[in-house]
């Protein structure tokens, strides 16, 4: 008996992991803006140093690799990874495409998430911000209700 439960948490336990990493974050900002206004869903925009940024890592961490933020996710906003690593290569069309959206959106500090929606215009992405926050302690409880009350949803 002691063995079949064991078997079930781990199951249960498996399933949400495999949930949280479900999530699908997009590098290519033209694609992104595609499915967000296919979709009818906002942007999230992680401005993140993904290999050196200690809260970057740690929001990453707390929030955004849980189950809670992966059925949030999936359900209010399509996914933006803009990443400024030191040692992690990105190709020259990806470090120009995060420099131009960062220097748009004036971001100083890592991590900052920007939701935002998003129409071309003339061949370029035109941005329309909505809110912006950043690492906020409480796990994803607190920071899904910072986001919640940013993109008004109830």
């Amino acid at each position: 008996m002691c063995r079949k439960t064991f078997l079930i948490v781990l199951l249960i336990m498996g399933s949400f992991a495999v949930q949280a990493q479900e999530l699908v974050w997009q590098t290519d900002i033209n694609k992104a803006i595609t499915i967000s206004n296919k979709e009818k869903k906002p942007m999230l925009l992680f401005f993140t140093g993904s290999d050196w940024c200690g809260w970057c890592i740690r929001l990453q961490k707390e929030v955004l690799k849980t189950p809670e933020f992966a059925t949030w996710a999936k359900k209010n906003v399509v996914l933006v990874e803009l990443d400024f690593p030191r040692r992690t290569p990105q190709s020259d069309a990806i470090k120009n495409q995060n420099a131009g959206i960062q220097q748009a959106f004036g971001v100083q500090g890592y991590p900052t998430v920007w939701f935002v929606t998003a129409k071309m215009k003339e061949g370029k992405p035109s941005f329309t911000g909505i809110g912006s926050t950043g690492y906020l302690a409480g796990g994803p409880e607190t920071w899904l209700a910072a986001a919640d009350g940013i993109l008004k949803i109830k």
